[in-house]
């Protein structure tokens, strides 16, 4: 795979990620939620401070070194991206690692910059791009973005379990972003289908 085919995957990916993020922040008050497919697909806004599907590492200190080690991580996947494409890679291998960084890459925005660039999104009020009072936070402690909920097989424990018997659930909870899927899909896909190469 060709070195500027592998920047425009990851260029345009990354494009698609900011704009829909940029969209829900500007266009949505926080837990506000558009239903896409009744029961099993909404775009649903909250912000995550902390790693991908809403975990936390809790504190201004954990966000920090949450921040820092995302930076390492790309800094480290762009190496080694050069690294594979130098030794001609296949294809599939590149995709595989140019999704992973884009994923990387488009979180650590959010969390660098959005800080600085945008207002405080609250239950009631949509935030505001370049507000003329400066933004909610400093630089790396921004918040991500999330919106992606799929709620896959929601329903209601069976009465005759001990301790949850009639209390509701829902398999799949997280709420995520594009950039949280192509890490996923990439690390998935090269897992399952080029295991060989890395033998």
């Amino acid at each position: 795979m060709k070195r500027n085919r592998i920047i425009l995957l990851i260029v345009g990916l990354l494009v698609v990620d900011q704009v829909v993020k940029i969209l829900v922040k500007t266009h949505m008050a926080l837990n506000e939620y558009i239903t896409v497919f009744p029961d099993w697909f909404f775009i649903r806004f909250i912000e995550n401070p902390g790693a991908a599907f809403g975990f936390e590492l809790g504190g201004g200190y954990g966000k920090l070194a949450l921040s820092l080690f995302r930076i390492v991580a790309v800094v480290a996947l762009c190496w080694y991206l050069r690294h594979l494409a130098r030794k001609k890679a296949p294809a599939g291998v590149m995709a595989g690692f140019s999704l992973v960084l884009a994923g990387a890459l488009g979180n650590i925005i959010d969390s660098a910059f959005y800080g600085l660039i945008f207002s405080e999104s609250t239950y009631t009020t949509v935030a505001t791009m370049f507000p003329p009072g400066g933004g909610y936070a400093g630089f790396l402690h921004g918040r991500v973005v999330d919106m992606l909920y799929f709620p896959i097989f929601s329903g209601v424990y069976p009465a005759w379990l001990p301790g949850v018997g009639g209390e509701p659930f829902t398999f799949f909870s997280p709420i995520f972003n594009l950039a949280d899927s192509y890490i996923t899909i990439g690390v998935i896909y090269l897992l399952l289908f080029q295991r060989r190469y890395f033998r």
